[in-house]
């Protein structure tokens, strides 16, 4: 998929960040300045925040140009996904987030051989409805071939699987076109 692609996770440091943007008032912004600091060595940077009104949520959103919504593919994604919509709203509202909803984004889509679960399929169904204009993007099935993947350091294509790497081909495409 990339070959020049990064992935640093994060571990108990991000308690401290989280102490230190919530006591500077201005978590968006710092990050913003720390994240231009960097520009020159990535060309995109993805930050996976918690589902819920943290400060780092609310810093990495605020310091967003483009975001995509990661759904469950369930009832709780579903609450989930109107939760964060109208945090996405409010924060529009008042100038702290000015970027592009690139999508949405269902995960742990489940099926049964060809068959999808009724429960995944209900919900990618109310996540259309839901999003409105948003783009729901292809899902990210459950599978075991991620962890295979992972473990093996290749990518699924390799291991005979290029079908599931779909979803991020499309985030890929929706990234190059509005950048």
């Amino acid at each position: 998929m990339g070959e020049n692609l990064w992935l640093i996770p994060a571990d108990d440091g991000l308690d401290n960040a989280q102490e230190f943007l919530s006591g500077s008032g201005m978590g968006a912004i710092v990050l913003s300045k720390r994240l231009k600091e960097i520009s020159d060595l990535f060309q995109y940077c993805i930050v996976d925040a918690p589902p819920q009104r943290s400060q780092i949520c609310l810093t990495s959103l605020g310091a967003a140009d483009h975001i995509i919504i990661p759904v469950e593919a369930s009832s709780k994604g579903v609450n989930s996904l109107i939760r964060t919509l109208s945090l996405v709203e409010e924060l529009q509202e008042i100038d702290a987030f000015s970027g592009i909803v690139l999508g949405i984004l269902p995960f742990r889509d489940k099926w049964v051989g060809n068959n999808q679960v009724a429960q995944s399929k209900a919900s990618i169904s109310a996540m259309r409805t839901i999003a409105e204009e948003i783009v729901v993007l292809p899902s990210i099935l459950e599978s075991e071939q991620f962890k295979k993947a992972i473990d093996k350091g290749v990518s699924l294509s390799s291991l005979g699987f290029e079908q599931l790497e779909t979803p991020f081909q499309q985030i890929i495409e929706r990234l190059q076109k509005n950048v």
